[in-house]
């Protein structure tokens, strides 16, 4: 049809077309969505999780796919239903709570119709009273890059040959205590907690909420198809101190919230910080680096210490497994088997010498100087570090997520407003 001029008839064209989604309110929407259905344990969790979500629609721009796992002490914590508001907003979502590594080899190995896995009690996968699960435990953390391909032989006989499977998808986790160590350096921890009676949500219904969690899933892909050409292989301006694993998990994060622009860059990289030191703190680490660490605060400065001493010391730590080691305290044997895993700066085993306790006497001993190496290595930061690094954390968060804005059930600074005026 031919549109003569000042025709009150207009092309249909220009007003068919719709406008750009709004990336900050879109992300901004799914946040209110979460809220609704889900309580986490801070600020930085809803950032973190929505910002999860609208990735999964962008995989392939990013080089690895952050994990994201719920984790409790106790069941009736939130992670179930933190996994159900998840499934209505990512693309073709697969729940499950048992799965062998033969189906999730098969479910993920399509490119053209990878599932968003989401894992529920992954504690009876991969929690103390289970098997060890290697195979599946390879599967998942060979998916974390977009490069990870898992190994088959195809065919019969002296015909098969190995081909490589493609395992990259997102994935996250429901689940009682921790993870293996390798799945949790690749994820986003989100420690969560029942609910206290003053915390409300509406209750999920899935015929009636399930469909609104999908309205938003239709926005994010539209949006994702927006922004996809300016993410492919982004790097973002990580935080100060974020590198090597925990860059590789937050960075697609960052990119998400870089793309929808507004309050969200700056939110992300408050909420990277806060929960990356989080999962710092809540690190136990292996046995030999508690070993290391607890020699590091037990030496104090000194320049060398008497194995007879430093055991005692070890047992007498009450928060410390020294005192019942495989059911006995431990010894100069152990100890000395355990140090000799680490090397001095000069690339020696670190091992016991004799230090002079007499003029004709001597005893078994360790010195810092066989010591700073793996304590610079392996060790957290000091007590007072850690106090730096936090207080420095908190002043930014504290400026992201203003108590004001808030609701009360998701305070992250627990301490009592105080004020200027004294008291009379």
């Amino acid at each position: 049809m031919t549109t003569l001029p000042g025709s009150p008839l207009k092309s249909h064209t220009e007003h068919d077309r719709p406008a750009p989604e709004d990336g900050a309110a879109l992300l901004d929407a799914v946040e209110a969505h979460h809220r609704r259905f889900n309580v986490f344990p801070s600020e930085a969790a809803y950032v973190a999780v929505v910002l999860w979500d609208a990735h999964t629609h962008l995989l392939d721009c990013f080089e690895s796919t952050p994990r994201i796992a719920f984790l409790s002490p106790e069941p009736g914590s939130g992670k179930t239903r933190a996994l159900e508001i998840i499934e209505t907003l990512t693309p073709r979502p697969m729940l499950t709570t048992d799965v062998s590594p033969a189906a999730l080899f098969r479910s993920v190995s399509d490119p053209e119709a990878r599932p968003t896995v989401l894992f529920d009690e992954v504690d009876t996968t991969f929690g103390p009273k289970a098997a060890g699960n290697e195979d599946l435990r390879g599967l998942i953390n060979s998916g974390h890059r977009r490069s990870g391909v898992v190994l088959r032989c195809v065919g019969d006989g002296n015909t098969q040959t190995v081909q490589h499977f493609p395992v990259y998808a997102a994935l996250a986790m429901g689940g009682l205590g921790d993870l293996p160590d390798t799945i949790m350096s690749r994820s986003v921890i989100i420690r969560m907690r029942r609910r206290a009676p003053n915390e409300k949500v509406e209750p999920f219904r899935e015929r009636k909420n399930a469909p609104e969690g999908h309205a938003l899933r239709k926005r994010l892909a539209t949006w994702a198809d927006t922004v996809r050409g300016t993410l492919q292989d982004v790097e973002p301006e990580l935080p100060d101190g974020i590198s090597d694993r925990p860059a590789d998990v937050w960075e697609p994060l960052l990119a998400v919230a870089d793309a929808a622009g507004g309050h969200w860059p700056a939110r992300a990289r408050a909420a990277c910080l806060q929960l990356v030191n989080a999962a710092r703190a809540n690190d136990k680490g292996s046995v030999g680096i508690r070993l290391l660490t607890d020699l590091r605060d037990l030496f104090a400065g000194a320049e060398r210490v008497l194995t007879s001493d430093l055991l005692n010391r070890l047992a007498e730590l009450d928060d410390a497994p020294w005192a019942d080691l495989d059911g006995k305290p431990i010894t100069a044997r152990a100890l000395a088997r355990m140090l000799g895993d680490y090397v001095t700066v000069d690339g020696d085993p670190i091992k016991p010498r004799t230090i002079k306790t007499g003029p004709k006497t001597g005893a078994k001993g360790y010195y810092a100087a066989d010591l700073a190496d793996a304590w610079n290595r392996y060790c957290p930061p000091s007590s007072q570090e850690s106090v730096t690094a936090v207080t420095s954390v908190t002043a930014q968060v504290r400026a992201l997520f203003p108590v004001t804005d808030t609701p009360q059930v998701t305070d992250t600074d627990p301490s009592p407003v105080t004020t200027s005026a004294t008291a009379p």
